[in-house]
């Protein structure tokens, strides 16, 4: 009882693929030499049902492609919608740095005209010192004068009274030459 199937040698022929391109397709589907190949002598042969999905193998990788490419589809579509929405919220993330950016230039800007107002207000402070200063000194010079003149009258009155002192002490002392001179001129040697 032969089985009508075919050995690797003549389904090579028949698909005009090698002995290896056989073999490979053999190996790449899974049971197929437990189910479809039995040894007759010193070869392997395969049953009709095998020599059919060999003959349509490529057919089949084709097949089983297709849902992958459409799973392949599917991810890239899904890639798209995940790229779609990351560059929303780059764009988004953009605007926030944008506003993030212009409110540091206006607090750089505020700090740029509050730092100018105060240099501006120092001076200003600066100059009205200036101002109270002199006349400060004018009060003190005025004050300082007043004491010049106020000491000046308290020296001229003690001057004075050294003056009339001495005075007095030189009348004094002219009386008491006149009375010595007198006394002097008084003396018995004088009498004669």
């Amino acid at each position: 009882m032969k089985l009508l199937g075919k050995t690797i040698r003549q389904l090579s022929e028949e698909l005009k693929l090698s002995k290896q391109g056989i073999n490979q397709r053999i190996n790449s589907i899974n049971g197929f030499r437990s189910k479809h190949t039995y040894k007759v002598k010193n070869h392997l042969e395969i049953d009709n049902q095998g020599v059919k999905m060999l003959a349509n193998f490529d057919k089949q990788k084709r097949q089983e492609r297709q849902p992958n490419q459409q799973d392949k589809n599917d991810k890239n579509d899904k890639n798209d919608k995940i790229d779609h929405i990351l560059l929303k919220q780059l764009d988004v993330k953009d605007q926030q740095i944008a506003n993030l950016q212009q409110a540091l230039d206006q607090q750089q800007k505020l700090q740029i005209a509050t730092v100018t107002e105060n240099h501006r207000l120092k001076e200003h402070i600066r100059k009205l010192s200036g101002l109270l200063e002199p006349s400060s000194a004018t009060q003190q010079q005025q004050s300082n004068d007043k004491d010049d003149t106020l000491s000046n009258s308290i020296n001229a009155i003690h001057d004075n009274a050294e003056n009339d002192k001495q005075d007095q002490s030189h009348i004094v002392d002219e009386k008491k030459k006149r009375i010595h001179k007198n006394k002097v001129n008084k003396s018995w040697w004088h009498f004669w």
